[in-house]
């Protein structure tokens, strides 16, 4: 009963535009996340369908429900697995789970189709498309990808090899191939379904959307690193870093609410990771130059944003416009205090930071004012062979979308430390002894003079010539002779 109205209770805030929907789920503090989570998405995408079918049936009328909680009753009972809980409103739905069936078979009837999702309007199937592929990723915590695959082979599945493009995806229940980017994702039908098999629940594998794993997988923190999951649940980002890292070195992962933790920490648990320190904290409130992260040099920055990626959401469209943009203003000013605030760590070589936002303002907008703010940092070109890239100019980032890469939507920019603010070449600057006096650099309008003074060739040709040095020398013993011998003469004749 609790899972209906916790998803009622998230439904009609989503609706009313009161928060982004897993922001939502995630703050209601329901012990099955994912099950609240895939129940709302579920019941969000076909809201137009489903208010149909209740006022069809005059339903409210009938059992004094508000609409949100008959929504999630009907998606579940009609178009979902079938109630698995509920009490008395089980009970109560059942009497009219033939007249809601009837009315759905009516629908489809009239429009002339056999899928449920057919019966979305056109702009919703535009934005959704067909349903994405199951992206699962191996743990290598646990296992290789290669033993992942023969134990899936004795399992019934079919290997169809390596995938070469998104044509290779629309797959049958039973096929699986090895994803083009990522070495340790596997790709698999929409329908298949991993939440009961052994390999799932013995954290093997990570069930986790293709566009979710580049941050991670494009940080590459080496083992032994100390690293950074500034906004960590529900913790596969956290999980996929400490793989990378093979479990050594040191993971610090901030979540400010505790119940997310407690349940990011059993996540974990199950995934074998041992190298993380959880903290329920503020990551703009960790002090950068604490002694406790004076290593860390590469973070993963994944903020609260608006969710616009998500397929689930994108199919609302708000009549407050004005109210939209505020909130995304809020939201792009807290990410870039976030930026800032992970750019600060004295040690830092890379931040990642990602969003599953299709916003320019959450995207592209806040990147541009970060570059602005820190001149010491600079963007890493991504996956030249990614087919979406980041609006212009800043094309060395990536997007995804589900049309483009068959993900969800999603943003990623890799930051990267210079030696020195506003040197732009790989090699680190020189350091010029403070003692030696360099002259001026000659004015040069192809090449700043930061980058001059820089330079290895700057650094010699700033040092004095040995050879005009000795001759200085050599010259001033001469004269000290001279000075010498007219004293002796002066001293005779007195």
């Amino acid at each position: 009963m609790a899972l209906y109205v916790n998803a009622a209770e998230i439904l009609e805030k989503a609706e009313k535009k009161q928060g982004a929907l897993k922001t939502l789920v995630y703050d209601s503090k329901f012990p099955n996340i994912k099950q609240l989570f895939a129940l709302v998405c579920e019941t969000h995408r076909f809201s137009s369908v489903l208010q149909k079918i209740i006022e069809s049936t005059k339903l409210l009328k009938q059992t004094k429900m508000k609409m949100p909680l008959a929504k999630v009753l009907v998606y579940d009972l009609v178009m979902g697995r079938g109630l698995k809980c509920g009490g008395s409103w089980k009970t109560m739905m059942m009497k009219h789970r033939s007249r809601l069936q009837a009315e759905l078979a009516r629908m489809k009837v009239k429009q002339k189709v056999s899928r449920h999702e057919d019966l979305l309007p056109a702009s919703v199937q535009q934005l959704t498309g067909d349903r994405l592929p199951r992206y699962v990723r191996v743990n290598t915590l646990k296992t290789t990808v290669e033993d992942a695959v023969d134990y899936l082979k004795r399992d019934g599945f079919s290997y169809l090899g390596q995938a070469s493009g998104p044509d290779d995806l629309p797959l049958k229940q039973k096929d699986f191939v090895r994803d083009q980017h990522l070495p340790e994702l596997l790709v698999f039908s929409p329908r298949a379904d991993f939440h009961d098999h052994f390999l799932y629940k013995a954290g093997h594998i990570i069930l986790q959307d293709k566009a979710s794993c580049l941050p991670a997988y494009l940080l590459n923190p080496p083992p032994g690193s100390h690293v950074i999951d500034a906004c960590a649940a529900p913790g596969n980002k956290t999980s996929h870093l400490a793989a990378i890292m093979k479990n050594k070195g040191r993971l610090f992962a901030f979540d400010l609410d505790a119940k997310r933790l407690a349940t990011m920490s059993t996540l974990l648990l199950r995934a074998g990771v041992t190298c993380q320190q959880l903290a329920n904290q503020d990551f703009l409130k960790v002090d950068p130059d604490s002694l406790q992260y004076k290593d860390v040099e590469y973070i993963l920055l994944d903020p609260s944003c608006s969710g616009s990626g998500m397929v689930c959401l994108r199919d609302s469209t708000s009549a407050d416009q004005e109210k939209d943009q505020a909130r995304l203003a809020s939201l792009a000013s807290f990410q870039l205090r976030c930026l800032n605030h992970g750019l600060r760590f004295p040690h830092l070589k890379r931040l990642v930071y990602s969003t599953c936002s299709v916003h320019s303002q959450e995207n592209e907008e806040v990147i541009t004012a970060c570059l602005q703010q820190n001149p010491g940092f600079r963007l890493v070109p991504l996956l030249a062979q990614w087919p979406e890239r980041g609006l212009e100019p800043l094309t060395q980032c990536l997007r995804a979308s589900t049309t483009k890469t068959r993900t969800h939507g999603f943003f990623v920019a890799l930051l990267e430390k210079h030696s020195e603010p506003g040197i732009t070449k790989q090699e680190p600057a020189v350091q010029i002894r403070p003692e030696v006096k360099t002259p001026s650099p000659p004015v040069s309008e192809e090449r700043p003079a930061a980058i001059d003074e820089g330079s290895e060739a700057s650094e010699m040709e700033d040092k004095p010539s040995p050879a005009a040095g000795q001759t200085d020398f050599t010259a001033g013993k001469k004269k000290r002779k001279r000075r010498k011998k007219k004293k002796k003469a002066a001293a005779t004749m007195e």
